[in-house]
């Protein structure tokens, strides 16, 4: 029998601001405040003008929209925690509510790359088949594959809070980010975490690196299609619809890519290398994505040049 696990497992965590200078915290403060802020104005604002906009009532813009969602959710997931280290000085996190909060991070991290698959879909659809566009993807196919996607998000991860519950945690109980994270709690477990290593390893691979190649494939076939096509400038048009989900899957998964290599074998580097990485990954893509769309999409762009239009003329 493992002595460890006779040991008293800590009731919480600390979590960590920014390492090795406390007292630049404070300074956090407000650019973090900002860049929330920011997300939720850029999605709330590509939300409504889908909703308000019949013209954008389409199965792209419904994915969109499932996107934004995400985005905020994925946002707010870390806010708890964010908020009392720069705004409030306070580093302690309950262990029940590091878990809950690892949860809702790892959850909506499947469900933004499950959707970005359908994205891809989307695309590969319109381009392949654009008269059947709308017949194949109808409102009942779109629900069905938000549904699926959440689903599968929610199997994956369920099984990381009990993983991590099952750990006696009897040493330092300081963990590396400003948020909880699996593999961050996991390497301060005083028993083997050999299973957590593992699930999460088969989390990896047969979600995001499996979804990464679907959408690598789809665009495969999507460049193949649009090679087949006579005009050069149908071709520029046909690829320019794709131009914005590219740049969001990049906003997705190169972060992701820096941050896992990072764990892996950036061990030597700095503290504030990791938390900057880690950061980076979970607070840029929300914020970058609506300005992605809102630059890049043209009745998008139209719609809320409108909307600011029309407020300025009222005041």
């Amino acid at each position: 029998m493992n002595s460890n696990a006779s040991q008293p497992s800590h009731h919480s965590f600390i979590l960590t601001g920014i390492p090795g200078m406390p007292d630049k915290n404070a300074w956090m403060a407000f650019p973090l405040g900002f860049l929330y802020t920011l997300t939720l104005v850029g999605n709330g604002t590509i939300l409504a003008v889908i909703k308000v906009d019949e013209s954008l009532h389409e199965p792209m813009y419904y994915f969109l929209s499932i996107l934004a969602v995400t985005d905020v959710s994925l946002s707010m997931s870390t806010l708890p925690s964010m908020l009392s280290i720069f705004w409030f000085n306070v580093f302690e996190i309950p262990f029940d509510a590091c878990i809950t909060q690892m949860f809702f991070i790892h959850g909506f991290g499947v469900v933004e790359s499950g959707v970005l698959v359908a994205m891809a879909f989307d695309r590969f659809v319109a381009i392949r088949d654009p008269l059947r566009y709308a017949s194949i993807l109808t409102h009942g196919i779109i629900g069905k594959i938000g549904i699926a996607v959440l689903t599968r998000a929610v199997c994956v991860v369920f099984p990381v809070p009990f993983l991590i519950k099952r750990l006696p945690f009897c040493h330092s109980n300081v963990l590396s980010h400003s948020y909880c994270l699996h593999q961050d709690a996991m390497r301060l477990a005083c028993a083997s975490t050999r299973i957590n290593s593992l699930y999460g390893l088969i989390i990896v691979i047969f979600t995001l690196g499996l979804d990464a190649l679907i959408i690598l494939f789809s665009y495969v076939l999507i460049l193949k299609t649009v090679l087949g096509i006579a005009s050069r400038d149908e071709r520029l048009k046909a690829l320019n619809t794709c131009l914005s989900h590219i740049c969001v899957v990049l906003l997705f998964y190169v972060p992701l890519i820096g941050v896992t290599m990072i764990h892996r074998f950036g061990k030597h580097l700095s503290p504030v290398v990791h938390t900057l990485m880690a950061n980076i990954y979970l607070l840029l893509p929300p914020v970058l994505n609506p300005i992605v769309y809102s630059v890049k999409t043209k009745q998008i762009r139209r719609r809320i040049t409108y909307m600011f239009q029309r407020r300025m003329n009222r005041a």
